[in-house]
This record gives C-alpha cells, structure tokens and sequence, in this order.
C-alpha cells in the first residue's frame, strides 16, 4: 500500500478519536516542555549562583585571625592571632602566586548627609581591592593609590546606601559626615546580585573608604583589648583579602600566604584554628556540584514524565487494535499484508509522537524565550535554553516512537482474518 494512502488512513483514524487523540499528545507535550524548561531552570540556577559568587569576589580568600590549637617554635596554643597591615604588606612581597592583596578595616559608624542618616558599615581598603572584590561605580571613580597614600577622606557608596542618603538626589560630589568626619563621595557602586558576604552584609547596604584613612579617623573597637584601651593596636585590620595568579594555582597561593603568616605569628602552618580562610573558589566548586545534580534530578524527573507519555501513547495505541480489530479482518481479507498493516499502526503511533513532540519542543523553547522577557523576583534565575535537553528530549522521542507503536503493530499485523471477522 502506498505510503500516502496509509498516512490517510491514519488520519482518518485519529481524527475519528479526536479527543482521546489530543489527550494522549497532551502527555508527550507536557513531558518535552517539561525537560527543557526543568533542565533550562536548573542551569539558570547554576549561572545565576555563580554571577553572585563572581560579584562577591573573583577567586579570591579571605583570612582571618584566630586562636593558636597547638604549640609552635617555643609559643603556646590558645594565643590570639590578629592581623596587621603589615601582614598584608609582606604577603604583597613574598607571595608570588598572590597577585592582589588588601586589608580590610571594618566598622559599623552614622552617616548623616543633607537629605538623611544612617548607620552602616564602613569598610577600608587599599585600590586593588576594588577590582577583585567587583566593586564597579555606576556614576563617578573609584579610589585611587593617590587617595590612599595622601589618606584623603573620600567615600564611595553602596547602592543601597546612596538610595538611603541621597534619596533621589545626586550624590558624587557631595559630602557626608562619616563619624564626624567630613568625607566627599567620588563614586556610588552599581546594584549587585550577591548571596553571600563577610562582615557587616552585602556590599550594596556599605560604605568603602581608603584604608589610611580609616585607620586614622575610626579603626575599629578592639573586641580582644583591656578595657581601659578603647582602639585597636596600631595596623590591626579585621582580615585580609587575596587573589591568587590563577584559579589553577590557587591553593598554593593559599600555602604561601599560611606560610608567611604562620613565620610572623609564630604559629604551625597547619593549625587551621590560628588562621581561618574562607575559601570563594571552594565555596563556587561546592555550590556548582549542588546546582549540577539538581539539574540532573530536573532533567531525570521530566524525562521519567516523558516516559510516562510514552507509555500512554502505547496505550491508546493497543486500545486502537482492539477496537479497529474488525476493520484489520476486513483489510486482510481484501489482500492487505501484515507488512501492511504494521506499517500503518506505526506510521499513527509516529504521527501523534512527533507532532506533540514538535508541539513541546515549541512550547518549552517558547516559554523559556518569554520568561527571559519578563522581569522576575530576584530568586527566579531566566531559564537557559540548553541543547543537550533538546537533544536528549528528540532522542527520548524517537525511542518512545519505536518502543510505544511496535508491540501494537505487531500484535494487530499477527491476528488472522478470521479471528478479526468473529471479533464482536
């Protein structure tokens, strides 16, 4: 029989059963949309996670000081490990894997502009540390090595922070009182997506000044000092910040800088209780490995619901054989051959897998091209439009256009005349 005149038949046939027809294509499109728009969130995710980790600092550590757990060089455990700026300046000349350095001085203080008042966390820092923490102004400069070695009082402003002291103003220019001090803002920082921070919150809600000259106006309050000392020691920072060379050599970078530490504080290089490190690109590998598996367990589940159309289709097609066992009688009878009849229960099971197939496939790539179009709560990463979802969900689609319409075209090509004709 000619291949034309079969894809009529079969036509004829599903329109005949149009609504359990549509029913069973339902389920192969929802399952095709499904893979593509869960494996598309789940890499959304995994993107959107590494821009915060990214805005949060590019492949960087930072450390901070701690107690001592073992005895080193004659010194005993439990001492107070605390950071200077020396430190960091050391860590500048002899770690040659660490391309950035910068230490860090933290202090919640008031704020008060001409519009309004807060009271946020005020971070010093040297010039580098604006690069590789992704500091980037919306309006204005950023810090400069002159501003930090002249110690000038200027100030650039989180988002957050300027919407709160400027509401609607203009801003760069301006001065703010900063803990009685007089400071100019140069810059404000554009908004960040960030998840994590260090300290005193994300970087939109602070304030960053020039290490100097926070270190003169308002070092932070010694947590470990007598009472009768108010201030830190001179050249106490809150932490550290590096950037190694290379992500690929990261964690010798990392054993450079615990070294040189460890020879100043007289501690064990190996005592991770006297320096604490919190690692960004063991943080971005760990968070990777969750947002993967997740992506895998979408892409398992939606696939299992493709399946699960599969088998429907395989259903209806069984339930086609037997209400049509009459018509196969008839059509044997005639002269049609089993070849005949195979082919046409297959060429029907492969009309509704493909075209609901093709129906998904627009559908997913078309709700994924539209939620990249609207705007959405800051927790909803945009779907990514992933090929290898694509590809999987085709090649699911074909196995499902064997697997479902074989058995029943088998089983309807197989059956005599006669036992088709006594059929009620």
């Amino acid at each position: 029989m000619p291949f034309r005149e079969i894809l009529k038949q079969t036509l004829a046939a599903l329109w005949e059963t149009k609504l359990r027809s549509f029913l069973t294509m339902f389920g192969i499109i929802w399952g095709i949309t499904s893979v593509i728009l869960l494996v598309g969130l789940g890499i959304g995710f995994g993107v959107d996670q590494k821009e915060r980790m990214k805005n949060l600092g590019t492949d960087i550590a930072i450390c901070f000081g701690g107690k001592t757990a073992m005895p080193s060089g004659g010194y005993a455990a439990g001492r107070n490990v605390t950071l200077k700026i020396d430190d960091a300046i050391a860590i500048q000349q002899f770690a040659p894997l660490v391309k950035y350095v910068s230490p860090e001085l933290l202090k919640t203080v008031s704020e008060v502009s001409q519009w309004n008042a807060a009271s946020r966390a005020v971070r010093g820092v040297w010039p580098d540390y604006q690069a590789f923490r992704s500091l980037h102004v919306e309006t204005g400069r950023i810090m400069t090595e002159a501003d930090e070695d002249n110690g000038a009082r200027v100030v650039i402003l989180g988002n957050d922070s300027n919407r709160q002291l400027f509401p609607g103003k203009p801003s760069v220019g301006e001065t703010i009182t900063i803990a009685s001090y007089p400071y100019t803002v140069i810059g404000v920082i554009a908004a960040k997506k960030q998840n994590g921070s260090y300290g005193s919150g994300p970087d939109n809600s602070q304030l960053f000044v020039p290490l100097s000259a926070m270190e003169r106006d308002f070092p932070p309050d010694d947590k470990g000092a007598l009472p009768t000392d108010p201030r830190d020691l001179p050249g106490d920072v809150n932490d550290i910040v590096v950037q190694p060379v290379s992500p690929a050599l990261h964690e010798a970078a990392l054993r450079q800088v615990r070294q040189i530490l460890a020879d100043r504080h007289h501690f064990d290089p190996i005592d991770l209780d006297a320096l604490w490190v919190w690692d960004t690109l063991d943080g971005a590998k760990f968070t990777d490995r969750i947002f993967h598996v997740m992506t895998l367990f979408f892409g398992a589940v939606a696939i299992l619901t493709l399946a699960l159309g599969g088998i429907g289709v395989m259903n209806i097609m069984l339930v086609a054989v037997s209400e049509r066992t009459r018509e196969i009688g008839v059509r044997k009878a005639l002269g049609a051959t089993a070849v005949d009849i195979r082919r046409q229960f297959l060429t029907e099971s492969a009309i509704i897998t493909l075209v609901s197939g093709s129906i998904g496939l627009a559908c997913g790539v078309g709700i994924c091209l539209l939620l990249r179009l609207l705007p959405l709560p800051d927790f909803v990463p945009h779907p990514v439009i992933s090929t290898t979802a694509i590809v999987a969900s085709l090649l699911t689609l074909a196995a499902i256009t064997v697997f479902a319409g074989t058995y029943p075209a088998l089983r309807a090509a197989n059956l005599t005349p006669i036992e088709c004709l006594r059929t009620e």
